[in-house]
Order: C-alpha cells, then structure tokens, then sequence
C-alpha cells in the first residue's frame, strides 16, 4: 500500500488543484506496488493516470479565436498554480501584487484608479517567464492567448501593425491574459541602424495600441534581452519584472517541489546543488523529471542524488557541445 507521505501528499495535491504533482505521487505510489511484486495494481494505477491527463487535455475551458487570426494566437487554459513559481522573492511579492489588484479592482475604481494590466517580464530563457503567464492565468481564473509575435512578423511582414489592431480589438470582447512572446520583435529600439521603416511603423502603432488599451484583459510581454527594447515601451507597462537564473535556495526549493516524496533520503545537497550551476529554472526541472522517469522504469520509489546529478550533468553537457 501507498505510505502515509504519499497519501498526505496526494490530498494535499489533489486539494490545490496541483495536477502534475498529484500524477507525479500517483505514478510512485505505483513505482512502489510495483517494487513489493503488485504488478497488476501498478499497471492499473498508471492506466488510470495516462487516462485522467488524456481526458483532462480535452476539457480545457478555451475560447476560440477569429479565424482570421488563426495561427498567431493559440489558447489554452492552464493549470499551474502560484507554488509552483520558483523566481526571486521581490519578483513573487509583485506577482501577487498584480493578482491582488486583479480581484479587489472595482475597490480601486471607486477612488479612480485601476488595477495593474501591463507586465513586461526580462530576462534569461528558462527562468520562468512563459510559466508566470500561464500561473497568472490559472490564478485569474482566465484563458492564456499566447500571441505568436515571431510569425506575426514573418508570415504578415507589411500587415502586422494590422493583425496587432486586431489582436487589441479582441481584449475588449474576450477577456483573458495575452501573452507577448519574444516581445523584442516588434518592440525593437527605433534607434537601431538595422531598423527597418516597417518595423518603426509596427512599433509605433503598438505604443498607441497598449496607450488606447481600455479593455479588462492583462497584457504580459517578455524579453530575454530588455536592452533591445524601445525605451518608450516601459512607461507604457504598469510593472516590469526581472527574472534571473536561480540560487542555491531556489534550486533546493525548485527540486524539493518537483521531486516531492521522490526525493531520496540523506540527499547529498551540496553536489546537487553544484551541480545546478549555470542553469535555469526550466533545465533544472527537466533534469528531475528525466531523474524520475529513470526512477519510476526501475520501479524505484527514490531518486538518489547521484541519478539527479547525473540528469543535471546531461543537461550542462549541451553547452560544452556549442
């Protein structure tokens, strides 16, 4: 049978709303009946969390966009609570800030005042910028337009200031968090010499569109290079948050909440968290997830720190390759 941690931990999951961390302590839960010869139980166990995440896939609450707009526009409605964030404190405490003002803003109407809608989010890939969308999302309780800027620039070169007119006329009718991606391609510093005509017309009409903005939608652009950036764009944001690759605290906070009851007993910190250096958030995470999955093939109920280590040394061997 499951330990009494699994079981306290799959309550505690389950009554967050933590779908990954309850599929996580499901599939140990079956990596452990497994390991005590329940190989009937275990088939059953994961049979049922391949089904669950199936079924959830095909019951997100999205909202279609205009066909005119398919393709630059891709609508999900996550599922990423606020704990699951790993960034600094001083970026958190802002995070919530906007949460905050989201829900008591009719409080803030009364004395004339409105409630934060505009993020612009910088810094390194992997360290959380994407996820924070979709975490403000699910906290919000609202869809994720995620707004494809790459293509918006390439496939409709001459009709982007267009497709962005339109983009900002749909805030108003669909609420939701829309997401700026790679915001640095149509936000692009005019005083560059390898500007273009087209791209300063894109970007001036994206300073009066985010200007004009009276919707009820939140607006969160993110940059992994904010010195790209038009200085005229940051007046036009109610906050700007910085993100940065993680310190020892974080990587122990971020692998203890992935792990969860697969972290090992008598972890061996201090190599594991050295073996952390240089990379972000997101890589992290993807060394304990692989960690796990080795762990729950081998019908291990633990992951040793020496497998984390070694997930973590595979993801750092990528660079020395460039």
């Amino acid at each position: 049978m499951a330990t009494a941690d699994q079981i306290k931990s799959l309550i505690r999951s389950y009554s967050e709303e933590d779908r990954e961390r309850f599929y996580s302590i499901a599939l140990q839960v079956a990596a452990h009946e497994a390991k005590q010869g329940h190989a009937t139980l275990a088939h059953e166990i994961r049979g049922l969390v391949d089904s669950h995440k199936n079924k959830a896939s095909h019951n997100l609450k999205v909202v279609p966009f205009p066909q005119e707009l398919k393709g630059l526009v891709v609508t999900e409605a996550p599922d990423i609570p606020i704990k699951s964030l790993v960034a600094p404190e001083v970026t958190l405490e802002r995070f919530q800030r906007v949460i905050r003002e989201f829900y008591q803003r009719d409080k803030l109407h009364q004395f004339g005042m409105s409630n934060r809608r505009r993020l612009l989010l910088a810094g390194p890939p992997g360290t959380g910028k994407t996820m924070s969308a979709k975490v403000l999302a699910h906290e919000l309780k609202l869809p994720l337009y995620t707004v494809q800027v790459d293509r918006m620039v390439t496939k409709f070169m001459g009709e982007t200031s267009a497709k962005l007119r339109q983009i900002f006329d749909v805030m108003v009718q669909k609420q939701g968090v829309y997401f700026f991606d790679e915001f640095d391609a149509i936000g692009g510093d005019r005083s560059l010499d390898n500007d273009v005509g087209e791209m300063r017309r894109v970007l001036n009409a994206l300073l009066q569109f985010i200007e004009q903005d009276q919707s009820e939608s939140i607006i969160v652009a993110a940059t992994n290079n904010p010195k790209l950036l038009d200085q005229a764009l940051f007046r036009r944001f109610d906050d700007v948050l910085y993100y940065s690759l993680p310190n020892q605290e974080d990587c122990r906070r971020l692998i203890e909440l992935i792990l969860g009851t697969f972290l090992g007993s008598r972890f061996a910190w201090k190599k594991v968290l050295s073996g952390c250096d240089g990379l972000s958030q997101a890589e992290i995470g993807s060394a304990c997830r692989d960690a796990m999955k080795q762990a729950i093939l081998k019908d291990d109920a633990k992951v040793s720190a020496s497998e984390l280590i070694d997930a973590l040394g595979q993801r750092k061997m990528v660079y020395s390759q460039l």
